[in-house]
């Protein structure tokens, strides 16, 4: 599907054509071959149109709802920092999912709690 939709996109500015160039004498094969990609082109544009409706009319309902997750994914990914410290989910047989992290986290130096006159951490 993904290889047909970069097809398509490819195949636009030459099917945006109106009128079919007068081919030279030499060229005649390329220009058959050319005009047939086109109707091939049109064909698969026309029968993928609907559903390409579809999915922008899919994604304008979705936008809200998107647009209220936006804050909430970056603080999401800001948590996570990279997915390769990870390893894959492991479901337990109580039904919880564990991920756990492959690469120790390594707290930043502004994070760390200022040591007491004493020497004593406040917790």
């Amino acid at each position: 599907m993904r290889l047909l939709f970069a097809l398509c996109l490819v195949a636009a500015p030459a099917l945006a054509e109106d009128a079919p160039a007068q081919p030279k004498a030499e060229d005649d094969g390329f220009s058959l071959m050319e005009e047939g990609m086109k109707l091939v082109m049109r064909g698969m544009i026309s029968e993928m149109q609907p559903t390409l409706d579809e999915m922008g009319k899919a994604l304008q309902e979705m936008e809200p709802h998107l647009r209220e997750l936006g804050p909430k994914l970056q603080q999401l990914i800001a948590l996570i920092d990279d997915v390769k410290n990870y390893d894959a989910p492991v479901m337990l047989p109580n039904g919880d999912i564990l991920i756990r992290r492959n690469a120790p986290l390594v707290p930043k130096p502004d994070a760390l709690p200022e040591p007491g006159p004493n020497g004593e951490i406040e917790l």
